[in-house]
């Protein structure tokens, strides 16, 4: 059986961020889902629960597992909920996952600045869309630069979201995590400051990280994620 892949966003995008990894998948023949979490993309209008951003991973994991093994991929705030989600006591049925650009703790100073930003930024007569899209011009190539933001971007869920990450147990749960796990960080990722601990409390990982690159790893370098992608699908189609 093929193995299946879901896909879970960051904080304000969508699932249109994924649109090069799902061409590059399904090219493979690997059936990929690409989830929409509670506030963003389709859902936008929602109210951004914890319960029901895992109740959406679970419900993606769960159907892709039906089908064969299944590969959970999530990137920024979906690469934090995969870690919670992929380390409960009773571990879900992910053969094997890749984390990206997640490798920092949200809690104490560091989330109480990036909060008191997003929340100066939504201030801004265009909540600062002008901004980011000023410099998603001018760092994500053409290939990913509209799909990135195709989706629209959640302005009204980011502070709940955010304040949501401060209570994920994210050490316990690395600890849980029994399955071959890739952290991939980009050179330049602001979320780069706990990647030495998160890699030494999970028994089964590996850190790659990609030169030249910001926090937008998957966007502003998606043939290099796409090659971390084979990696994981060869591990896990590779009889042991």
């Amino acid at each position: 059986m093929a193995v299946q892949v879901v896909l879970v966003h960051g904080i304000r995008t969508s699932a249109s961020m994924w649109r090069a990894q799902v061409e590059y998948l399904r090219a493979r023949g690997n059936p990929a889902t690409a989830v929409d979490l509670p506030g963003h993309g389709t859902r936008r209008g929602e109210e951004f629960t914890l319960d029901e951003a895992f109740a959406t991973i679970d419900r993606a994991v769960q159907d892709a597992a039906d089908r064969g093994p299944v590969l959970l991929v999530g990137h920024s705030m979906g690469g934090l909920l995969s870690l919670e989600y992929v380390g409960r006591e009773e571990p879900p049925p992910v053969a094997a996952f890749v984390a990206a650009s997640c490798t920092s703790i949200p809690r104490g100073v560091g989330l109480a600045a990036y909060r008191f930003l997003t929340r100066r930024f939504d201030g801004l007569p265009d909540r600062g869309l002008g901004l980011t899209n000023r410099v998603l011009d001018r760092t994500l190539p053409p290939e990913t630069r509209h799909d990135f933001g195709a989706g629209g971007y959640a302005f009204d869920a980011q502070d709940t979201a955010l304040a949501s990450l401060s209570t994920l147990d994210l050490l316990t749960s690395l600890r849980r995590i029994k399955v071959p796990l890739w952290f991939v960080n980009g050179q330049w990722d602001q979320l780069r400051m706990n990647e030495r601990l998160f890699l030494a409390l999970a028994p089964h990982a590996e850190l790659v990280v990609v030169p030249r690159t910001t926090h937008l790893v998957t966007a502003m370098r998606p043939r290099v994620f796409n090659a971390l992608l084979e990696v994981a699908l060869t591990t896990i189609e590779t009889p042991t």
